[in-house]
């Protein structure tokens, strides 16, 4: 017997982040002008929650509402063909959240979109998705598709049968009885329990009071706490997982990356404490390799074909130099991209208003890496890091090193990954003689890829 797909139900949002630059105030008001570099737009919500479920599961299906609207149609084309979609009328506007940011600091938010989900008392196609599930999670984000009588009906007959995991909201519905985990973090859990205390005292509560086989309370850094029938028990984040000390690493979705990444594993067969501990992994990993901003998109209409010959890459830098904002830029092979590389960007993007890639040619890899390399030509490695939300531009040079493209370009910083120290770096010396600084970051220990092609 075939096995059915993980359903992922709860309320699908557009995620949209705007950079810019701000270097004066709006004469009607002392408020910052934010000249806009660069739009780029996930699925958020119960969306981002599939999306995230897809990477462990191979089938999953995404139960939501959506509007007949812009940002529905966005949303649909966002989750591609990686998550299939079983959409239900939505009263109102699809739900978009905009973040504005300047110089990487958050300037404003602006939610749009008031839908909820319509009240419908029966609907067929929902019925029959619930029914073939071996596994679910409730992605609830308060706006009324896991407050629906109908589908908390078939959920409760499904958490009967399949593992059910729900991520509960605190403007949204409580978790039906039976579900096998629920995952509030530490101050929703307070929240929900009336009061507050320490993290197993809270999940102990809440699975009494929500009649469920287990409830685990995350806490972010510092892992999660589970408490089912038998035990209450810590599960820590790995060694090989946590993020530098220093680092303020973007935790936006983690919550979701924990809860689809143990649906997932209980999907497989998992018992609570190995989904628990896989999931406390998966989140750690996700935060370090940029969270929810590494999904992200650049919108059709705002995305360039960018030149890999160079000239886009330096009509950005004099955009920003006129601008007063701050150019980044770093360099490498980017050869089979893994998560290393775009924890690489993710920071080195954080460190500016526009990051530029100087990425080996064919030749330069090969001089470098030998024959065999590269295993992607420089157009195809150029369009991939193109579709990364971290980059800006990439330019492709021939030399050994990028001294005489950072000669040109006189980037603000220049970043660096690994064991060097600035006496490594031939072209430190050419950064520092424009005025520029050099910083060097930590790679994400156990990815490289030398190592993806041994295995």
């Amino acid at each position: 017997m075939s096995r059915g797909p993980l359903v992922v139900v709860g309320d699908a949002l557009l995620d949209i982040d705007v950079d810019g630059t701000a270097d004066r105030l709006c004469p009607e008001a002392p408020v910052p002008v934010v000249d806009v570099v660069r739009e780029w737009q996930r699925p958020g919500g119960a969306g981002l929650a599939a999306k995230l479920a897809a990477r462990s599961a191979p089938e999953v299906v995404l139960l939501t509402a959506l509007g007949d609207d812009e940002a529905g149609e966005r949303l649909r084309t966002l989750l591609g063909t990686e998550v299939d979609v079983l959409a239900l009328p939505l009263d109102g506007g699809t739900p978009s959240k905009k973040r504005i940011r300047a110089g990487g600091q958050p300037i404003v938010r602006l939610d749009e979109g008031d839908g909820r989900m319509a009240d419908i008392r029966s609907h067929a196609g929902v019925a029959d998705l619930l029914a073939s599930a071996s596994g679910v999670l409730v992605a609830d984000y308060g706006r009324g598709v896991a407050g629906n009588a109908m589908i908390r009906r078939l959920l409760a007959e499904a958490a009967r049968r399949v593992p059910l995991v729900w991520d509960p909201h605190p403007r949204g519905a409580q978790p039906v009885r039976g579900s096998r985990l629920v995952t509030p973090n530490d101050t929703e859990a307070a929240r929900f329990a009336g009061g507050h205390g320490p993290p197993d005292e809270l999940a102990r509560t809440l699975r009494a009071l929500w009649g469920s086989a287990a409830v685990a309370v995350t806490l972010g850094a510092d892992g999660a706490v589970l408490a089912d029938e038998e035990q209450t028990r810590m599960a820590v984040v790995p060694d090989g997982c946590r993020v530098s000390a220093g680092s303020r690493p973007d935790t936006c979705g983690a919550g979701d990356r924990f809860s689809s990444a143990a649906a997932a594993a209980l999907y497989d067969g998992a018992d609570l404490p190995e989904a628990v501990e896989v999931a406390v992994e998966a989140a750690a990993r996700f935060v370090a390799a940029g969270a929810a901003s590494s999904l992200s998109e650049q919108p059709p209409r705002s995305r360039g074909a960018l030149d890999t010959g160079g000239q886009s890459a330096f009509a950005l830098a004099a955009k920003i130099r006129a601008r007063g904002g701050k150019l980044v830029a770093t360099g490498g092979c980017f050869d089979l991209l893994h998560p290393g590389h775009l924890t690489l960007l993710e920071q080195a993007r954080a460190l500016g208003d526009a990051l530029v890639v100087c990425l080996n040619s064919d030749e330069s890899v090969r001089r470098r890496k030998g024959e065999s390399r590269p295993i992607l030509a420089a157009p195809d490695r150029a369009r991939l890091l193109n579709g990364l939300a971290a980059v800006d531009a990439v330019v492709v040079f021939e030399e050994e090193t990028p001294e005489r493209l950072l000669d040109r370009l006189a980037p603000d910083v220049w970043v660096k990954g690994g064991d060097y120290t600035g006496a490594d770096l031939p072209e430190a010396r050419v950064v520092r003689r424009h005025g520029g600084e050099v910083v060097l970051v930590p790679v994400l220990d156990g990815y490289s890829t030398s190592r993806l092609v041994a295995r």
